[in-house]
């Protein structure tokens, strides 16, 4: 019985792959703060124009929803933590709780999202991969525009919130789609 018991844990120390794993996490992480740095502030709302949302996406697709999700998770507890890794280098439990935090959040709906349908779909066709990330976007807008709506009112929420982001999320879906083509995803 004591055998049976221990065998589980021993099998699982001999499986590099959470060793794997958890690197593939905190690579992820650390990508998704690189790409926070590159944000430009908004002078008519408080949300800046920023990449790591996209970063989300594409680990949603490129490590599935899991590995995918508990990354972006790992993202929001070093900021949360205090380590300077949100965009515009903005860090803390503030962050969070304010205007932007919905975005935040909504990363790992979004990264999840997208990866569950990479998976589901059993194919890594781009059209669908594409539409998967799409879906994705949607989820980060609408836990975004959410708590934005507490901040800003509901009346200005799309204006402020979405609405000068559309253009900019098309091309870098469009980029990201272009980087999935040169790693040859479509397999």
């Amino acid at each position: 019985m004591l055998r049976q018991a221990t065998l589980p844990f021993f099998e699982m120390t001999q499986d590099r792959s959470w060793l794997r794993n958890l690197l593939l996490v905190i690579g992820g992480s650390f990508l998704i703060s690189l790409f926070a740095r590159i944000s430009i502030p908004l002078p008519f709302s408080p949300v800046p124009i920023a990449l790591q949302g996209h970063v989300c996406l594409l680990l949603g697709v490129l490590l599935g929803s899991r590995l995918g999700a508990l990354t972006v998770l790992t993202y929001l507890f070093q900021g949360a933590l205090g380590l300077p890794v949100f965009a515009l280098g903005k860090a803390g439990l503030p962050i969070l709780l304010g205007p932007t935090g919905g975005y935040l959040i909504g990363y790992v709906l979004g990264a999840w999202m997208t990866g569950y349908m990479v998976e589901r779909s059993g194919s890594k066709n781009l059209r669908q991969t594409t539409l998967a990330m799409v879906i994705g976007n949607l989820m980060i807008y609408l836990c975004g525009l959410s708590q934005l709506s507490l901040f800003v009112g509901i009346e200005r929420v799309f204006f402020l919130g979405m609405l000068p982001f559309l253009i900019g999320d098309c091309f870098k879906l469009c980029i990201a789609n272009r980087l999935l083509k040169a790693l040859k995803f479509n397999g």
